[in-house]
């Protein structure tokens, strides 16, 4: 059993986007305080944060010094100094600990992690520079997509190899440092995208949010409707694999699990340890979010058997995407808007998302969102 760590305790946060921003509102309501470590002044999570320490995340004496200020520590991404964290549990509570982001930082770690654990995966090898590219996809097979193991994110870090004519030009024009470990791995024909968002409480019970239909562009993710339009039997195989998942990592906090489907196949594509994009229309679509899981599940509470309120449409905005979506604000009342309160736009970053709730308020989003895509 964890811990239980019950307000006006502090929760020190490791990062301070949009994903803290979402714990910190998370947490407040429940008469936690709030810490966070970013290096952006006024990022979006201090912004809501009784205080922000503004800092680098390698900055050892900064992160320490949030662990002092705190009596538990999570982070929000998976680039996090595993040694720094390691020093900063001596001095508070990490109930994540760092045995997950270990496994999960690295692609490559954590593909085995899930085969070793009978998770099906995908074919996959390492990849240990570009002489060995040629017999690696000999090997996984083609089409496949080469992967950074670490770092990479919303498409960055990842290249399509789709034939040998693809394969050749990579190779002349190699654009990855040397000592950059990378992993291979086939592509799947899969016939949708889904995920789903699980959590242990302090109960030790395991918790699964519905499963969430996934539709990216440009390899970011653009919408996500929930629950899934799925079979009886492909929700309870993935209910079963997220909670094997879970209980093999005794997981704390919440963790999203990519998945693919082909046919009656799941294969898992990655893991997340933290809240997750995809779980965004959890804050209106069921009765627990993602982000209460979280808070709950690091603070050794129990969670409420989580239900779906109605189908809930998330729609990412990039871009400027939000600007036009504050204007129409007025003409959509049912609409659930979030802005993450990141100072400058750029093309396709992350600005805010609207979660739209119920089959009518969804159509409206959709055609919305058909009209005002990102220039």
């Amino acid at each position: 059993m964890n811990k239980i760590i019950l307000p006006p305790a502090t929760i020190g946060i490791v990062g301070g986007g949009q994903l803290g921003r979402m714990i910190a509102l998370a947490a407040k309501p429940m008469g936690y305080r709030v810490g966070v470590l970013d290096p952006t002044p006024d990022c979006p999570a201090g912004q809501i944060a009784d205080f922000q320490i503004t800092a680098g995340y390698d900055d050892e004496a900064a992160l320490l010094n949030l662990a002092r200020q705190s009596d538990v520590l999570t982070y929000e991404f998976e680039n996090v100094d595993l040694n720094t964290l390691q020093e900063a549990s001596k001095i508070t509570a990490l109930p994540q600990g760092t045995d997950l982001l270990h496994i999960t930082k690295n692609r490559l770690r954590e593909k085995q992690f899930l085969a070793d654990n009978g998770i099906p995966v995908t074919t996959f090898a390492e990849v240990e520079s570009v002489v060995s590219l040629d017999a690696k996809v000999a090997e996984v097979g083609c089409p496949a997509i080469l992967k950074t193991a670490e770092g990479g994110y919303d498409g960055h870090g990842q290249w399509d190899i789709d034939s040998q004519e693809t394969l050749s030009a990579l190779i002349a024009r190699w654009p990855v440092p040397e000592n950059v470990q990378l992993i291979l791995e086939k592509q799947i024909s899969f016939d949708r995208e889904l995920s789903v968002m699980v959590t242990r409480d302090g109960l030790d019970q395991v918790h699964v949010w519905p499963v969430a239909e996934n539709v990216h562009a440009n390899h970011i993710l653009k919408t996500t409707h929930a629950p899934a339009n799925i079979s009886a039997t492909l929700k309870a195989e993935i209910f079963q694999i997220a909670t094997q998942i879970a209980e093999h990592l005794d997981l704390r906090g919440v963790l999203g699990v990519e998945m693919f489907v082909a046919g009656d196949a799941v294969y898992v594509n990655e893991l997340a340890p933290r809240p997750h994009n995809s779980g965004h229309y959890t804050i209106e679509g069921t009765n627990v979010s993602q982000f209460e899981g979280h808070v709950r599940s690091i603070c050794g509470l129990p969670i409420d058997e989580i239900k779906a309120v109605d189908t809930a449409l998330m729609l990412n905005l990039l871009g400027d995407e939000l600007t036009q979506a504050r204007q129409d604000l007025v003409n959509q009342p049912a609409w659930h808007f979030h802005d993450y309160g990141k100072a400058d736009i750029k093309r396709d970053r992350k600005m805010g998302h609207i979660t739209a709730v119920g089959k009518k308020s969804i159509q409206a989003l959709l055609n919305w969102s058909k009209n005002h895509e990102q220039g």
